[in-house]
């Protein structure tokens, strides 16, 4: 499928809070992609992806509330990941299709988990990168063991950089520095060329710290903490693949473990050579796994 920056028209859909929910529809066919990106990414995130779907699909993706080009609601209390699962339902009414399959990337993960609570037999299937079932804080940076009380502390941590607008711009002037590190890590856990992460890793720090974004980024922290379908898992019984990276510092893979455990029907792929961006360290790996998902296990 073509991708082009350029080329993208995004649409709006006004919700109950009052929030205008900007996404994008790319391509067109029987076949449909709902794209729940990360905290933080967009549809850029998923262009090996996008690139290597043949014709007879569409795709489609939305900016959450409070992001990048969709506006926050009335109160911080519709922010929640519950909210951001009727939204992308609400879009595949707004387009006319009845079905589709999730794939969802870190944040996604538990959006694409709740939209599928939410209504089942809307989901032809699931695609699950690099995510948890909830409470993010309780295995947040904790790749091995867990701490206790941990929760409560980044709650702590985050709301005192939402309230000190200082900090939070040092956070953002800082967090440009920390990109080369960040690039050499990916080269040495998973091989992937510097010059290949570089620019991704420039927007996304350009666009999470943006003026307009950085304290709904925050508030969404927070409501990742605050959710959990952990007590769904079993009752899902849409196919799932579910992808983990060794190395994933953010989400890790003891979480993506445990979903693909609960899901009756999980096909579960463990990455030893990668971390929080499996579609983009390891494409020749993750996307033949995708593709055979969905021409062999989707319920179209």
């Amino acid at each position: 499928m073509e991708y082009r920056e350029d080329a993208l028209n995004p649409r709006v859909l006004e919700n109950r809070h009052g929030a205008k929910v900007s996404y994008v529809v790319l391509g067109e066919g029987p076949r449909t992609l709902m794209l729940a990106n990360g905290l933080g990414g967009r549809l850029y995130t998923w262009e090996p992806l996008v690139r290597a779907l043949p014709a007879g699909y569409r795709v489609i993706s939305w900016d959450y509330r409070g992001l990048f080009d969709s506006t926050p609601p009335t109160g911080r209390r519709w922010m929640s990941v519950d909210e951001h699962a009727a939204d992308a339902l609400a879009i595949l009414d707004a387009e006319g299709i009845d079905r589709a399959v999730f794939c969802g990337w870190s944040m996604g993960v538990q959006v694409s988990l709740e939209a599928t609570v939410q209504a089942p037999e809307r989901v032809a299937g699931l695609v699950l990168l690099n995510g948890t079932y909830g409470h993010v804080f309780s295995s947040g940076l904790q790749p091995a063991v867990r701490l206790p009380f941990a929760g409560q502390y980044l709650h702590a941590l985050v709301e005192y950089v939402a309230d000190h607008p200082t900090v939070a711009r040092a956070i953002g002037h800082l967090a440009p520095h920390f990109m080369h590190p960040a690039v050499a890590f990916f080269w040495l856990v998973s091989g992937t060329r510097p010059s290949a992460m570089q620019p991704l890793l420039a927007r996304y720090l350009r666009e999470v710290f943006g003026d307009t974004t950085f304290s709904n980024y925050l508030r969404l922290f927070q409501e990742l903490d605050a959710h959990s379908v952990l007590h769904h898992l079993r009752e899902i019984t849409a196919p799932a693949l579910v992808v983990s990276g060794g190395w994933d510092w953010l989400t890790p893979a003891y979480q993506s473990a445990r979903i693909a455990e609960r899901l009756p029907h999980a096909e579960y792929m463990a990455l030893t050579r990668a971390s929080h961006f499996v579609l983009l360290e390891r494409p020749e790996t993750v996307i033949p796994a995708v593709m055979r998902f969905f021409d062999g296990r989707a319920r179209w």
